[in-house]
């Protein structure tokens, strides 16, 4: 019992000081804004080095989502629905997901593995000590882009994995591309887009806060490091999944709301 007392005592401890460095950050920030160079530079870490491992991860959960929507609907007589069901799932649920599990293995261990490393071995301390805020100097850059960069990644996700649906649609179950693509435009809203963007955005916070925290947090020398950034990627999948159930009960809420009442 006092074993599960101390962990969760430990977690509460550590959502406090997730919370501070997040408090700290964004007054360094306000007071001082990172340079451009350094948030170039995570952006194209982030973004464009991250590419090709988003494009093949959408490209196949595509051909995968087709082909089941297709063996599914077609003695249903429902063919017709593979690629609205493909864009659907792209971009709601399976796209912004997949895309942030990707960035996470990608990304976030990196995050955690550079800065840990950079704690156990002072080079923070020795930043403190040149009058340089490490949180403006190494965590701002990396929480913006990430948050800059999650939906842009996560749209091209999207329309990978609608072109991946497309190929084995058309060329492997005889679909026309009419029939494919002809149901998007009808029953593919701008809320099924901002719910992509908006899960998006707060799926780069969670990543970019959390292997930080970790990274900075970091102790006992290598051994340190490799927890910390195994504890790091494991925390950001169990929240990339909660936050994407909350956030599509929230928004669906929502919009039914504004639909019922303002008609939109």
């Amino acid at each position: 019992m006092n074993f599960y007392l101390e962990k969760l005592y430990t977690s509460f401890v550590g959502v406090g000081m997730w919370a501070f460095m997040l408090a700290s950050t964004f007054w360094a920030t306000l007071k001082r804004p990172p340079s451009w160079p350094l948030i170039l530079d995570q952006l194209y870490n982030i973004g464009l080095l991250s590419l090709p491992v988003v494009a093949i991860t959408g490209f196949s959960t595509g051909l995968v989502l087709a082909a089941q929507s297709f063996y599914q609907l077609a003695d249903k007589g429902l063919a017709s629905a593979t690629g609205l069901l493909v864009g659907k799932g792209m971009l709601t649920e399976i796209g912004p997901v997949l895309t942030a599990f990707m960035i996470t293995g990608r990304v976030g261990s990196s995050m955690t593995a550079v800065l840990g490393t950079m704690q156990v071995t002072e080079q923070i301390d020795a930043l403190k000590s040149m009058a340089v805020n490490p949180l403006r100097f190494l965590v701002a850059p990396r929480i913006i882009s990430s948050m800059a960069m999650l939906p842009v990644l996560t749209m091209f996700s999207a329309v990978m994995g609608v072109f991946g649906g497309y190929l084995i649609s058309v060329y492997l179950f005889g679909m026309t591309s009419q029939g494919y693509f002809d149901p998007m435009p009808v029953h593919i809203t701008y809320f099924d887009i901002w719910t992509g963007l908006i899960k998006a955005i707060c799926f780069g916070f969670i990543i970019s806060t959390i292997a930080c925290y970790k990274g900075i947090t970091t102790r006992g020398g290598a051994a340190g490091v490799g927890r910390s950034t195994t504890t790091s990627v494991v925390i950001c999948y169990s929240y990339i999944l909660i936050v994407n159930f909350v956030l599509t009960v929230a928004l669906n809420v929502v919009h039914i709301t504004l639909v019922e009442r303002y008609g939109f």
